[in-house]
């Protein structure tokens, strides 16, 4: 399974940025898929996740900011991402998660918001 993500970039405070992320190889539309990230010095932290079924999930602190789509045909999660912070400077990272001990992550795409 790979996950390919892209869309990271530098923004400034109070502007948007969309991530994607794309699945390949033994997955499945039925899994969850999300996003997580992670700032210098500290740990890896969930940001979003969505079921096959739409259900979504978000850390407080993006909360009415960022938005989680997907789209099953195409095993594709994106993050919709406004109102940025500079406390949302991170690396961002996909996953996918399924079934016993099925779990994966993507490469990381970086978002730096400037103030």
């Amino acid at each position: 399974v790979q996950l390919q993500a892209c869309g990271g970039g530098l923004v400034q405070a109070g502007g948007s940025l969309r991530l994607s992320c794309v699945a390949s190889g033994r997955t499945s539309s039925s899994f969850t898929m999300g996003w997580f990230r992670q700032a210098p010095g500290k740990q890896r932290e969930l940001v979003a996740t969505i079921r096959s079924g739409g259900s979504t999930m978000y850390a407080d602190s993006v909360m009415g900011r960022f938005t989680i789509s997907r789209d099953n045909a195409k095993n594709t999660v994106h993050l919709q991402m406004s109102s940025l912070k500079p406390e949302d400077t991170a690396v961002y990272y996909c996953n996918i998660e399924g079934p016993y001990e099925y779990k994966f992550w993507g490469q990381g795409t970086l978002v730096t918001v400037s103030s």
